[in-house]
């Protein structure tokens, strides 16, 4: 039995580029939603949860991504049942900073408190199994050790990084709960990663970590100084909002650099627990296609789909129909403003699209068509010379920004619920299938006062509609007057 308390850490936010279409940068990969209808931030809360004596969980992750980890965390049984904490970063610094900053956060806990930190895009299914993990990993991490878990390959993986395990690692009844690590080896040629695999010894770094907060704070003034005093500087010009604390634009000056290269690899003190659970980074669209049955072709498909003569391929389509016709080893992804076609054995490489879609400026790397805002969401239905039609949702008891265009009008419609408007220096409600007017110039505002989503129709008109014709007076969600629709 554990007396020290145990804090969960939460990393959650990356791009996830070799999961597009589906996931994109403001929506990334540990939002987007697994064939069984949940997502992995869900998933990783989950196995929290089964630890059963935790209380708190802390989430490091862009403010960006607030509030929908937020909506995730609200939307479970369980996720109301645990007291969350958030800590948000200005930009992604890599791990190094992100732990630093937890620990940081964490400090009051005392030097005696355990840090479990875990990525949020991560699957794992055995709990039971992860629970004993974690149990070993905290007896290692009071012993002074840097506890990291190591998956045993199943295959010579050149996209993961390796551990070489050594000596074993005892508890005080002579039980063995893991192994002194050797050296981390950074994604191998597959020659070496095959003799990886026929060494034994070696294990894929899961990116999953336990610390002591005592001895965490020694290794980090030990081995990254620069990282701990810069994090110490931010912490103190930290803004606190209730279960929120959003560091300075100064951490976006900290060295962008992994737990990994700044302590683990300096270390003499580093063990790893070999996972006796099943584990998944959902890496490429190959890996996340092992969560649907195969058919009797060996295809695994997802949505309404029409497969003949086709066999050993991926398809996902959840909006229409996507047929195959005498094709092997393809990958289909498809999405209301995007369709991925790959050959399967280059599902790594999905990245260099979203890359080519970076340098031409393509919004798809970055937005799906429904787009997620602290207040609900708004999908394009449609767009043309001098008009957009938007389908908006807004969450009970929220609401947009008091916001003004310069070049374009706008129309409202009310689908369902009740709608209360600002607009120019009236209020006035509209209810389903009422509508209202914006002329371009007028500050307005869109609220929710009902207890059900409000949804509408927005047909914007004018010379001019990019997102950036807005000038915001006033937003109860902290965004200033930065771009950004509503």
């Amino acid at each position: 039995m554990h007396t020290n308390p145990l804090i969960p850490v939460i990393l959650s936010g990356g791009a996830g580029t070799r999961l597009w279409p589906l996931s994109r940068q403001s929506h990334p990969k540990p939002f987007m939603e697994l064939p069984d209808g949940e997502c992995l931030l869900q998933k990783t809360l989950q196995r929290v949860a089964a630890l059963q004596e935790v209380a708190t969980v802390l989430t490091v992750t862009n403010r960006e991504y607030y509030f929908q980890s937020r909506d995730v965390y609200e939307a479970t049984s369980i996720g109301q049942q645990i007291t969350h904490q958030f800590l948000l970063e200005p930009i992604g610094r890599n791990t190094a900073p992100a732990i630093a900053a937890a620990l940081q956060a964490q400090s009051l806990a005392g030097p005696d408190a355990c840090l479990l930190v875990l990525p949020a895009d991560h699957l794992v299914t055995d709990l039971d199994a992860f629970r004993e993990a974690v149990g070993q990993a905290r007896m290692l991490a009071a012993q002074g050790m840097l506890v990291t878990f190591g998956i045993h390959p199943t295959r010579p993986e050149t996209g993961f990084g390796y551990i070489e395990a050594g000596e074993p690692l005892a508890g005080d009844h002579g039980r063995v709960l893991g192994q002194r690590v050797q050296r981390f080896v950074e994604k191998p040629q597959r020659a070496l990663a095959e003799s990886f695999l026929q060494a034994g010894n070696y294990y894929w770094n899961s990116g999953m970590f336990c610390f002591q907060v005592g001895y965490l704070l020694e290794a980090f003034r030990t081995h990254a100084p620069e990282i701990l005093s810069g994090v110490e500087e931010c912490m103190e010009a930290i803004r606190q909002d209730g279960s929120m604390a959003e560091l300075p634009t100064r951490f976006a000056t900290l060295p962008d650099i992994s737990i990994d290269y700044a302590l683990m690899e300096k270390s003499d003190q580093v063990a790893v627990v070999p996972a006796g659970f099943d584990w998944s980074d959902i890496g490429s669209w190959s890996a996340y296609a092992e969560l649907c049955p195969a058919d009797s072709h060996g295809n695994r498909v997802q949505g309404d789909t029409v497969l003949i003569d086709a066999h050993h391929s991926v398809v996902v389509s959840r909006e229409r129909l996507t047929t195959l016709l005498g094709v092997d080893h393809l990958i289909v992804i498809d999405t209301p403003d995007a369709l991925l076609v790959a050959a399967k054995d280059r599902d790594q490489e999905v990245k260099a699209i979203v890359a080519e879609l970076k340098r031409r400026g393509h919004e798809t790397h970055l937005l799906h068509r429904t787009v997620h805002r602290p207040w609900g969401t708004y999908t394009v239905l449609e767009e043309g010379p001098r008009f957009k039609i938007k389908r908006i949702m807004v969450k009970p008891g929220a609401a947009l920004s008091l916001q003004m265009h310069h070049h374009r009008s706008e129309h409202w419609i009310v689908v369902s619920g009740t709608a209360k408007i600002v607009n120019g220096d009236s209020e006035h409600l509209i209810r389903t299938n009422e509508s209202t007017y914006i002329p371009a110039g007028t500050p307005h505002r869109l609220l929710n006062p009902g207890v059900i989503d409000l949804v509408m129709i927005e047909v914007q008109s004018g010379e001019y509609l990019g997102e950036d014709d807005i000038v915001r007076f006033d937003d109860r969600y902290g965004r200033g007057t930065e771009v950004s629709c509503n």
